[in-house]
């Protein structure tokens, strides 16, 4: 049985791409990460449940909702729609597509249409007429089709072609990046704002504290039982603990700006939510992925990989670039003195043409662009196992950090009731005159430490569950027709 060479040559073209074939580098191995951690220690109060690791459990794409705080959904959906950085990052990756789609039209002809109208006329005292009825002006109307078509021999169209996909893959996967580092940076600046909201509220508790103890001294100043030094140093204490007020009250205010710039809006343009402590609760049921599971759900490294790929096929484009080319061509028309004859017999016109074109010497140019592409992507791949590594060093120090959270958190608890206790008890001895005033001033100063300390480890472990969440790749592969599904 014998093919004909036309359907022959397409199937040995499509057969033949120069450069390395990409392979998806392998997974670190299963013992990367060790072991799930034990469960946390619990302790009394806000954020002190006690947390639980499980190897493999999914995470779902809305993994903020386990913080059960409507306002923070509202204000993570609103941003979802209006955050400028997330809004680039989707133009971003639509310009990938339409690049990636408009080189796909050099795998097919070029079909170009043309129609040219000359009036001339010939200087009859140099050069007799041209025209046939021997008239020195001369009409001619050409419409005329042309066609080119360079084949893929080498596979360099195809090698572009899968290195612009993989640039679209990776845009793909940074618009993933994009909107996981918004709701990320959205839970930990709500969880912040709580956290200055708690050490505001403890710091106002000790200084209207430290106004009645400075109250109780005045009284026994003028009782005589006091000396005046001592109730000058309480007012000194006083106005301390009320300086660390103003600095707080900044911080939350620029927090609050935070929030308002990650949605969208102007600093003016507050959203009306606030948060608290109280209102977040801890997950505790958290997932621990698999090391082969990280590497297919960071967006980080997916875009690193596709990075890589783009440059394993330029090297296809540099090798492609030296060897020999072949371009067809040909046209198709008429031409003729009149508009109505264009069609008639005789008027017709065509050209075949074929070209061969080899580099011969260009000064070592595209040799050396070779060697480029080459390097690029040791680079590529020197840049993906450092974004992997980076990874796993993430999710190693987020369950670090979540288990010694839990074990600070449980000691801040028994050193603010401890130090609640005592101040209450040196106040009550302080009134009796059972004990000097400098016993007073160190269990305020005890006691405005240890439940500034308290709020600080409520929010530490409230963010560090954030934390988690995103160095785990935050679940974008479960949400509905996610942005890197539609990539090619």
């Amino acid at each position: 049985m014998k093919f004909p060479l036309p359907l022959i040559l397409p199937v040995l073209l499509a057969a033949c791409a120069v450069g390395p074939d990409f392979e998806r580098p392998a997974a670190p191995p299963e013992t990367a990460l060790g072991a799930p951690p034990p469960p946390t220690d619990a302790a009394p109060g806000i954020a002190g449940a006690t947390q639980r690791f499980t190897a493999g459990t999914d995470i779902p794409d809305a993994w903020w909702q386990l913080y059960h705080s409507p306002s923070l959904s509202r204000l993570i959906a609103e941003a979802l729609t209006r955050n400028a950085d997330l809004a680039a990052a989707q133009a971003a990756l639509t310009v990938a597509r339409e690049t990636a789609s408009a080189n796909e039209g050099q795998f097919l002809p070029n079909l170009t249409g043309s129609f040219q109208a000359i009036r001339q006329k010939d200087p009859t005292g140099s050069v007799a007429p041209t025209a046939a009825n021997n008239s020195p002006l001369l009409n001619l109307f050409t419409p005329q089709l042309s066609v080119a078509y360079a084949p893929d021999i080498w596979g360099g169209v195809r090698r572009a072609q899968e290195s612009l996909d993989a640039q679209a893959q990776a845009q793909a996967f940074q618009l993933e990046a994009t909107h996981l580092t918004l709701t990320a940076n959205l839970v930990v600046a709500a969880i912040e704002e709580a956290n200055l909201r708690g050490q505001v509220a403890a710091t106002q508790r000790i200084v209207a504290a430290e106004r009645e103890s400075l109250d109780i001294l005045k009284k026994q100043l003028s009782l005589g039982q006091v000396a005046e030094a001592d109730m000058l140093a309480q007012q000194a204490a006083l106005a301390q603990a009320e300086q660390t007020l103003p600095p707080l009250e900044k911080q939350l205010a620029q927090q609050r700006h935070q929030l308002s710039a990650l949605l969208g809006r102007m600093p003016a343009d507050e959203p009306a939510d606030r948060f608290e402590l109280t209102d977040l609760q801890l997950p505790v049921d958290l997932p621990v992925a698999l090391p082969s599971k990280i590497v297919e759900q960071r967006p980080d490294i997916r875009m690193a990989e596709a990075n890589l790929q783009s440059a394993s096929a330029q090297i296809g484009v540099a090798i492609a670039n030296r060897l020999p080319n072949i371009s067809l061509g040909g046209a198709l028309g008429s031409s003729a003195a009149r508009f109505q004859d264009i069609f008639s017999p005789g008027n017709g016109l065509w050209s075949l043409e074929g070209t061969v074109t080899q580099p011969l010497f260009d000064g070592f140019t595209l040799l050396h662009k070779e060697r480029a592409a080459r390097a690029a992507y040791d680079q590529a791949a020197a840049q993906y196992r450092s974004t992997v590594i980076t990874a796993f060093q993430n999710v190693a120090d987020c369950l670090t950090a979540l288990q010694s959270d839990a074990a600070a958190l449980r000691a801040a608890v028994a050193a603010d009731d401890a130090a609640t206790r005592t101040l209450t008890i040196t106040r009550k001895q302080l009134e009796l005159g059972a004990i000097g005033y400098l016993a007073l001033l160190n269990a305020e100063q005890t006691a405005l430490q240890a439940r500034v300390t308290l709020v600080q480890a409520q929010a530490n472990r409230l963010a560090d569950t954030a934390a988690l969440f995103q160095a785990l790749g935050g679940g974008w592969w479960n949400r509905p027709a996610p942005a890197s599904s539609r990539a090619r």
